[in-house]
């Protein structure tokens, strides 16, 4: 599929159906949380799609705003799709918001309708729900409410029986898709526009890169980041263009256990998730002693050597092959057995767990991109992967670095504006050119690395700059810290808040912190850190949805704490 002449999302399901190798009744996505054995059909989901369409037509106009609330599960694309086919503009919200984040976005795009998945759901935006406002349910649970279970049923049943295949081809690429609102690590979130062609460019340039994966295989993704997230949000595209079999997450919790059962080929992951695998198996591997302890010792060292691209001895061959049989193969069974990539977003993914990763036989893929990219603007290449960059850029986007080293980024990826914000897209965009607010550099070999965060960027009191989650990325690779925060804003040496469950464990974080401060300049070591016991969630509103530190609502508690240390 060319999918450069695709002009809309919903031109891109409709004619993926439509292609012959995809058959109507192939199994296409199923939730695991439904304790069915049975997947809904590409038939049954292009059924529902048009069935939800005709009966949004009647109460949108085009440009509406629509929210969606609601967790991962196959009405969720559904749903969306039916949005942009009837002329609206998918709003979709974080189920983990704060009060005050459901009711500024309220407040800033004034939808039209507004679809909830369930009661659950339905009550953390209740109050907001104005005379305006269409309220429906995807579940059947409020009589007062309309459900989408309802509506799908009833029509299926009598006049869309045999309804003909058919999408609104009005829409061109540079029309509105959705509004995906940032997660805000500072202040209020802001109302990304993504267009139609801004998100097919980059569905066009991940199926170059994930087409050789699967050769003429049906790859199978299992989903678990929310598709609220834009970079999720822009994954389910690609999977329609790769004709994909998709397996909706329980949870989180039960991320391990439903990867056996869906054996992914593909998954998507922000950083978070690959620092705690790596700590899982670490601690694992510890355990291990006598023969078993020097295999995986080798798989590590030889794993490396090879992801280098560095020559084997013979012996090292032998070896290899032994580490390949007795100890990646066995690790690859543990995650369903097929998996042919992770693909890692969202976030910086430290060089040590990539490396880890790749070299125990689970090939990591770190890309990098941010919301207003539609999101991804780079990903390393299989068979080519440079662990300490995140790949060369999409050929579907331009990438530049200023004089200042700031990324920038320019392309039909690159976001319409923000929503009500006229000001703040032009202090972005400057002559068609996104400025990024990351600093990075290109590769002789073309691949983009990034080296620091523009805003997060510590000044100290001698005028360095240092990244504080380079450090941080590196406190949390002892499986006794479960995350940090490094501060040092104006002063002569760093300090560090370290969450750890028990204060027995203060004195071994000790000893760590020396040996990490050797590795480090003079000026990114950590002098002294103080031990806390409560985790930085989404819910205290201390991480973002996708899990990146909240700096300012860490400050805001802990600043005396941290001053405390000085």
């Amino acid at each position: 599929m060319e999918l450069n002449k695709i002009n809309s999302l919903v031109e891109l399901f409709f004619k993926k159906y439509e292609e012959k190798k995809i058959q109507p009744q192939q199994s296409f996505l199923k939730w695991l949380k439904i304790n069915k054995n049975n997947f809904l059909t590409w038939e049954k989901v292009q059924e529902d799609i048009q069935i939800l369409s005709q009966y949004l037509k009647k109460i949108l106009s085009s440009g509406d705003r629509c929210v969606l609330l609601s967790e991962n599960r196959p009405e969720w694309l559904i749903t969306d799709i039916a949005i942009m086919n009837s002329g609206g503009v998918t709003v979709p919200l974080f189920t983990t918001y704060s009060q005050k984040d459901y009711e500024y976005i309220f407040q800033d795009c004034k939808p039209t309708i507004c679809i909830v998945s369930n009661e659950i759901q339905f009550k953390k935006i209740e109050k907001l729900i104005s005379k305006e406002i269409r309220i429906l349910s995807i579940e059947n649970f409020n009589n007062s409410i309309e459900s989408i279970e309802t509506i799908l049923e009833k029509n299926s049943k009598e006049k869309f029986k045999n309804l003909s295949i058919g999408y609104n081809n009005k829409i061109k690429r540079k029309d509105l898709a959705c509004i995906i609102y940032t997660s805000g690590t500072t202040g209020s979130p802001k109302g990304v526009m993504l267009s139609h062609g801004g998100i097919l460019s980059n569905c066009e340039g991940a199926q170059e890169i994930l087409e050789p994966l699967i050769k003429k295989e049906i790859p199978v993704f299992l989903t678990w980041l929310p598709l609220s997230h834009s970079y999720e949000h822009t994954v389910q595209y690609v999977q329609i263009s790769l004709g994909a079999k998709i397996y909706y997450a329980e949870s989180l919790e039960k991320l391990l256990s439903n990867m056996s059962i869906a054996k992914p080929t593909i998954m998507t992951a922000v950083p978070r998730f690959y620092q705690n695998l790596y700590s899982k198996i670490s601690v694992n591997f510890s355990k291990q002693k006598g023969l078993k302890k020097k295999l995986i010792e080798s798989t590590i060292l030889l794993g490396v050597k090879i992801l280098n691209r560095q020559k084997l001895s013979f012996n090292e061959k032998v070896i290899n092959f032994l580490c390949e049989n007795l100890v990646r193969k066995k690790i690859k069974n543990q995650f369903g057995g097929k998996l042919k990539a992770f693909v890692s977003g969202g976030g910086a993914l430290d060089q040590k767990i990539g490396e880890f990763l790749n070299s125990i036989g689970l090939p990591t893929l770190q890309g990098y991109g941010l919301t207003e990219t539609s999101p991804v603007v780079s990903c390393n290449i299989p068979g080519k992967i440079k662990i300490e960059t995140v790949g060369p850029p999409f050929k579907t986007n331009n990438v530049k670095i200023a004089d200042d080293g700031e990324i920038l980024v320019k392309g039909e990826n690159v976001m319409l504006g923000y929503w009500n914000m006229e000001k703040e897209t032009n202090e972005i965009i400057k002559d068609g050119w996104l400025h990024t607010g990351d600093i990075g550099e290109l590769t002789l070999d073309g691949n983009l690395k990034i080296t620091d965060r523009k805003k997060e960027i510590i000044v100290n009191l001698g005028g360095d700059n240092i990244s504080p989650s380079k450090i941080e990325n590196l406190l949390c690779l002892n499986e006794k810290i479960k995350q940090s925060f490094v501060y040092g804003d104006k002063k002569t040496y760093l300090v560090a808040l370290i969450v750890s469950e028990i204060e027995e464990n203060k004195k071994e974080i000790e000893i760590y912190l020396e040996k990490i401060n050797k590795s480090l300049s003079l000026i990114e070591k950590v002098k002294k850190f103080k031990l806390i016991k409560e985790e930085f969630t989404i819910e205290n509103g201390m991480l973002t949805p996708t899990l990146k530190l909240k700096r300012k609502k860490i400050l805001e508690k802990y600043k005396e704490d941290l001053e405390k240390l000085y």
